[in-house]
């Protein structure tokens, strides 16, 4: 039975940081995709970042490059999500996700999801 669970959402304030977690358990994830995905009220799920465990490989939305970072421990089966200088736009439901092989931004090509982690950003 695979799981992502997430964990560190919260509400901060404009300019303030998060760091998003995603253990991954019953599931081997070396050389996968693993990725951060967000849904705000209203909206369609859009891609954040991605990174491919087998090289480290990552991709981000014009939206968050340089402000977030996506890394992963294989060892901790766990991915993170470094959000620095939050904007209220960043506002939404935070999913992790698995799929094997490469990387996309096509949701329905992840094979596995998290229940989310809510991320409030106020002005």
């Amino acid at each position: 039975q695979v799981q992502l669970v997430e964990s560190g959402g919260g509400s901060v304030q404009a300019g303030g940081s998060l760091r998003l977690s995603c253990v991954a358990s019953g599931y081997t994830y070396s050389s996968n995709c693993m990725g951060w995905f967000r849904q705000a009220p209203g909206k369609e799920r859009e891609g954040v970042a991605t990174i491919y465990t087998g090289n480290g490989g990552t991709n981000y939305a014009d939206s968050v490059k340089g402000r977030f970072t996506i890394s992963h421990d294989n060892a901790k089966n766990t991915v993170y999500l470094q959000m620095n200088s939050l904007k209220p736009e960043d506002t939404a439901m935070y999913y992790c996700a698995a799929k094997a092989r490469l990387c996309s931004w096509y949701v329905g090509g992840f094979d596995y999801w998290g229940q989310g982690t809510q991320v409030t950003v106020s002005s």
